[in-house]
This record gives structure tokens, C-alpha cells and sequence, in this order.
């Protein structure tokens, strides 16, 4: 009987007593990639890889990285996020957000190791009354939406060692999001329309970091995932209008920028991408098997404008 090639490529089995896994993280710049460096110290090994060494839309440079980091596993948190850009330009969306995660899935699965795919809510429509859970049907209503969903999909046939992991409205101290934007449109204005009708978790990076690094050790300890789709989000509803409207509390409180927010009706927000009207996620599944739950998403924005607002007066 042939060898389980697992077995053979498999280059630090689970249990070995390797000190750190040691897990390839795609992008360095992203509010996840770089959570995940700040939170695994201790932890894991993080090696993150972007362009021009790993390049998404070029799926030859996949290979040469693997062969030379050889990672214990592998974390694709990098992806095309311009939700509105998308709807002018899917073939590159497909190609990032799909195809690149396909070939990762592929070539993980020759390796022997498993692979962790970051989704999104937006492979919901929006119309259900309460969280969505992993068994609920997606049914993508963007370019974005369509292009993330056929990336899980793509993972899930191409490697079984692998977790899909969705989540929604990122926040951190990198990269851009919803949290610095309020701050930095506050400098300047003194009103600022934001829409009210559309409600999701607002999760910090930080958080979404700490659970995947929860997992990794769950499988480091186990020898693969307990089963292969997952949400993991902030605990709690909110609206846009919500989230601004306590960031600009927190940040008055400490003499930061502040602002007025004043509720607005998706509809007098055009887009070119329709955004989901309840994109909010269950984290119940995830809290079970991995005994991890983000924390409660008014806590965690107060700490991360609190922190903002201090290095900006420094």
C-alpha cells in the first residue's frame, strides 16, 4: 500500500512538540494580517508575505513561497475588499478573491498542510430578521459578495484540511476602516450623515486574530479542524449610525475629534454595490468548538478609539 502522502509531506506534524506553529500569513499590510503578527507573539510564528513575492492576481508566485517559508499552515487573510470598485472590475475580483484562494487550496493540500480562508457576511443577502448561521443558504448580492463565496466554495473542494472563517465590519488601529474614517472626517466637519438602516458586528481585528490563533492551536493540538465553516464576529448589533455615533462619544470624552451623527436611510447613501441590510453573524459555532467569543463590540471600540485618539495627541 502507497504511503498517505500527508503523512510524508506533512513537514511538523501536529503533537511533534514543535515549539510555535509556524502559519504564512497572505498580505502585510491588512488590518487582520497585521493583528495576527501583534497577537501571536508567544504564540505562533507568523510569517507575513505580500507583493511583490506573493501576489494574488498572480498565482505563479504561490508556489516558490511555500517551498521557501514552509509554514505549518496557512492564512489567507489578504483579498480584494473595494466592494463599489468591484462591480466595475469582477474579473479581478474572481481572480483574488477566488482563483488565488483556489490555488492556495491546492497547493496547501499537496503540502500536507491545512488552510484557513477569511469570508465575509457579504455572502448573505441581508433579508434575514436574525444572526445568520453557518447553516443558513448565502445568496451574494455584489460582485464582492459572489467572488468571496466562490473562494470558500474553492477551498472547501480543493483542501480538506481547511476552516472557512466569516466575519464582518473590521476594525483596528491599521489599515483603513470604518473607525478611523469617522475620526478623521470629525477633524474637519461638524455634522456627518451615516446610514442607521443597515446592522452588522463590528469586530476588532484584534479579536478576529485571537480566534484564529485559538484555532490554529486547537488543530496544532488535535491534528486537524473539528469541522470546516465558522463565523466569527463581534458579539452585538449595531448600526453604521450606532458605530459612529459611540465613536464620537468615546473620542469627545477624551478631547479627540467629535461630530454630530445624524441618521440616514440606505437609500439616500447610493452605491454602486448594494450593502446587506442585517449582515449579522452568529459566533456560536465557533465559541463551542474552539472556546473562543470575540468581545462586546461597544468595549472594544471604546479601547480601540481610546488608543487612537491617545497616540494622535502624543
Amino acid at each position: 500500500m502507497a504511503p498517505d502522502p500527508r503523512a510524508v509531506l506533512r513537514r511538523n506534524p501536529p503533537g511533534t512538540g514543535r515549539r510555535q506553529v509556524k502559519i504564512l500569513v497572505t498580505g502585510t499590510s491588512g488590518q487582520l494580517a497585521l493583528s495576527l503578527a501583534e497577537r501571536a507573539k508567544g504564540k505562533a510564528d507568523i510569517v507575513l508575505v505580500g507583493r511583490p513575492d506573493l501576489d494574488l492576481e498572480d498565482l505563479a508566485t504561490f508556489a516558490p513561497v511555500l517551498k521557501s517559508v514552509a509554514p505549518d499552515m496557512v492564512i489567507n487573510a489578504a483579498a480584494h475588499t473595494g466592494v463599489d470598485q468591484q462591480e466595475d472590475e469582477p474579473q479581478r475580483a474572481f481572480r483574488i478573491n477566488a482563483e488565488a484562494p483556489a490555488e492556495l487550496a491546492r497547493l496547501t493540500r499537496l503540502a500536507g498542510i491545512p488552510i484557513v480562508q477569511v469570508s465575509t457576511d457579504y455572502v448573505f443577502d441581508g433579508k434575514a430578521a436574525q444572526p445568520y448561521s453557518e447553516t443558513d443558504m448565502p445568496n451574494p448580492q455584489t460582485v464582492y459578495g459572489r467572488s468571496k463565496l466562490v473562494g470558500e466554495e474553492a477551498v472547501r473542494a480543493g483542501n480538506p484540511d481547511h476552516l472557512v472563517v466569516r466575519t464582518a465590519w473590521v476594525v483596528s488601529r491599521h489599515a483603513r476602516n470604518f473607525v478611523k474614517t469617522m475620526l478623521t472626517l470629525a477633524a474637519t466637519r461638524d455634522r456627518l450623515q451615516v446610514v442607521a438602516d443597515q446592522f452588522g458586528n463590528p469586530t476588532e481585528a484584534r479579536d478576529l486574530a485571537d480566534g484564529l490563533l485559538a484555532a490554529a492551536a486547537s488543530w496544532h493540538k488535535r491534528g486537524g479542524f473539528p469541522q470546516g465553516l465558522y463565523h466569527l464576529a463581534g458579539q452585538g448589533r449595531a448600526s453604521w449610525f450606532e458605530l459612529a455615533t459611540h465613536v464620537f462619544t468615546v473620542s469627545a470624552s477624551l478631547g479627540g475629534p467629535s461630530a454630530l451623527a445624524e441618521p440616514v436611510g440606505s437609500e439616500q447613501w447610493p452605491a454602486k454595490a448594494a450593502r446587506p441590510a442585517n449582515s449579522q453573524l452568529s459566533s456560536d459555532a465557533f465559541a463551542r468548538d474552539f472556546g473562543y467569543r470575540a468581545g462586546e463590540w461597544r468595549e472594544r471600540v471604546a479601547g480601540l478609539v481610546t488608543e487612537l485618539v491617545g497616540s494622535a495627541n502624543r
